[in-house]
């Protein structure tokens, strides 16, 4: 369970930090709830004139050298639109003219052996120019790949493999 990872209280850092209920633990000593919500992040979908998706390959763990869609963690006081505005032009270079909400997915990553639970919101974007890109940050490579030969598989993360099924029925 995610509490477990929870030992201390992060008010007073009493380890009297326990169980409260299914979605929290409370401090014995200083009363102090918390509450264990996902973190947010955001994934883009974009699509060229030729209706070929955007696919990255992953620079770093984890699933590195596996299949991913631009996009990662929001920021403190960042909109989720914000988020994946940032997050498209930090991977790709690309400039996000308008954002669509897709759907959402539950997933876990991995992040220096911390197990973090996110919500992935899913954005249709369109971008300023689709030729004018350059794999950067922890992104290896960025593929222009027709939607009939996306194979969830290839995708290395869980909610990127359920988004490109959901994806391959309504792109």
């Amino acid at each position: 369970h995610p509490f477990a990872q929870f030992r201390f209280c992060p008010k007073c850092g009493s380890s009297n930090f326990v169980v409260h209920n299914e979605k929290s633990k409370e401090c014995r000593d200083c009363g102090f709830v918390y509450y264990f919500n996902p973190s947010s992040s955001v994934v883009a979908v974009i699509l060229n004139s030729k209706n070929e998706l955007l696919v990255c390959r992953r620079a770093k763990e984890p699933a590195k050298g596996t299949l991913d869609l631009p996009g990662g963690f929001s920021d403190c006081f960042e909109t989720s639109e914000e988020s994946v505005v940032r997050e498209v032009k930090e991977e790709t270079g690309l400039t996000v003219t308008d954002t669509k909400f897709l759907f959402s997915l539950p997933n876990t990553y991995l992040y220096s052996g911390f197990l973090v639970h996110t919500i992935d919101m899913f954005f249709r974007c369109e971008v300023a120019d689709c030729t004018h890109l350059h794999a950067m940050d922890d992104v290896d490579d960025l593929i222009w790949t027709a939607i009939e030969d996306l194979n969830p598989n290839d995708f290395g993360l869980l909610s990127i493999r359920k988004a490109i099924s959901q994806l391959k029925s309504i792109l």
